[in-house]
């Protein structure tokens, strides 16, 4: 997927978030440990609580999106959803925008590997099914339409969107270029634009139409790929 997982969910993905960052409150908070925590979003010491507390916030996180969209995102509510404290979520994410990108990242790290199937149109087939399953899912669904609205109008989310994206493309792209090497495409053929073909009549489904996404949507998805990338289409300009 250029996905998750085809949307866990998620999107990374990362940028702190300069318009939309929170003050702590100033109510009394749930005390914190003396261990001090990382600063850096997603830093985590395997198995200690830093990487349980990521988890549970991570988790809360996609809960809020999917219920409320990027908009109605709370940290103070996050922290309340994940029972873990304040300024625990303050300190490490600072704002709704950076907790969004590490549960992107996080996503990204979950989603299952590249298909190697011996051929272009086996492994573009895979990547479409996966994309497909993510977005059909209703709660990855209902995630990735929330953080595709805060890219549309927040520059962080949309730079976080961009760099989880840039993952899934760069995982996939080496299938192209081992068909290039088998000889079933043009050799100055763009990998990341065609793995790129493959996921966008997908998403653009998903946006503009109220129509399940079935498999044979991405079936036909991975068939008007390669179709395409053997004619030429996707050669590099100027080549």
């Amino acid at each position: 997927m250029v996905e998750p997982s085809p949307p866990a969910p998620s999107s990374e993905p990362s940028p702190p978030d300069s318009s939309r960052s929170e003050s702590s409150p100033s109510e009394p908070t749930t005390p914190e440990p003396s261990t001090p925590e990382p600063t850096t979003p997603g830093t985590v010491r395997p198995g200690g609580r830093t990487a349980r507390v990521r988890a549970a916030v991570l988790r809360a996180a996609e809960d809020a999106l999917v219920e409320h969209g990027f908009s109605g995102l709370d940290l103070g509510d996050i922290a309340q959803r994940a029972e873990v404290g304040r300024t625990t979520v303050y300190r490490r994410w600072g704002g709704t925008t950076a907790l969004v990108a590490d549960l992107l990242a996080d996503m990204a790290e979950q989603s299952l590997p590249r298909t190697d199937s011996g051929s272009l149109a086996g492994d573009l087939r895979a990547n479409a099914r996966l994309v497909q399953q993510t977005l059909a899912d209703p709660r990855q669904g209902a995630l990735f339409r929330a953080v595709i609205v805060a890219a549309t109008c927040d520059p962080d989310a949309a730079e976080a969107l961009r760099h989880f994206y840039r993952r899934r493309v760069e995982e996939w792209a080496p299938c192209v270029t081992a068909a290039v090497e088998r000889g079933e495409l043009p050799a100055d053929t763009d990998e990341f634009e065609v793995v790129r073909a493959v996921s966008a009549p997908l998403y653009y489904r998903m946006l503009t139409t109220a129509e399940p996404l079935h498999e044979a949507a991405a079936d036909r998805a991975a068939e008007a790929a390669v179709a395409a990338a053997r004619a030429g289409a996707y050669r590099r300009r100027g080549a």
